[in-house]
């Protein structure tokens, strides 16, 4: 049976400084009434035990089946956080441009504390969407961190760091993937 947005809790997870307002994901919050952002006390200065406990806290207290979205730095403290979710809540994840806070060369230093990146496979389904021009992140380590986690990858073509700066605002190709990927869920 397919999962509706209307069944269950929308986490959005931003990454480095927060989506501002012409970002995909804020517009997403917008537009999916069972979505809520996970808010951060320190957007610009991240710290991973607080970053990731946040985003398990948000998960502990949502009162139906969880999806995660996150996009760049989100998606790694997701992953760090799976570890303190409860078993069962989270039915997927939507992984976006995620950043290779092991080895691209520029990354601010303080997103470095995050690594290394687990890969642990993920106890729920998830997809990867990767650029080939992200200029975080290799396609190739993309691909490689979504096996490891048992997740899909979704190809995004040059589509830089998938962001307002790389021309994705609303992003209507990626509303289009994630209403596919819970049709499967």
């Amino acid at each position: 049976m397919a999962m509706k947005t209307a069944d269950c809790d929308i986490l959005i997870v931003p990454g480095l400084g927060g989506s501002g307002e012409e970002h995909w994901q804020t517009r997403w919050a917008g537009r999916l009434s069972t979505a809520r952002v996970v808010t951060q006390d320190a957007w610009h200065d991240p710290e991973p035990e607080a970053w990731c406990g946040r985003i398990a806290e948000a998960v502990a207290q949502a009162t139906r089946p969880v999806i995660l979205i996150a996009h760049s730095l989100g998606v790694v403290a997701c992953v760090e956080a799976v570890p303190r979710f409860p078993e069962g809540v989270v039915r997927g994840a939507l992984f976006v441009a995620l950043p290779d806070v092991e080895d691209a060369p520029n990354l601010p230093d303080s997103v470095r504390a995050f690594a290394p990146v687990p890969r642990d496979p993920l106890p729920f389904p998830s997809l990867v969407v990767a650029s080939r021009t992200d200029p975080h992140c290799a396609y190739e380590r993309a691909d490689d961190f979504a096996h490891a986690w048992g997740a899909l990858t979704v190809d995004a073509g040059e589509s830089g760091h998938i962001n307002v700066a790389s021309g994705h605002g609303p992003w209507p190709e990626g509303l289009m993937r994630l209403a596919g990927f819970m049709k499967g869920l």
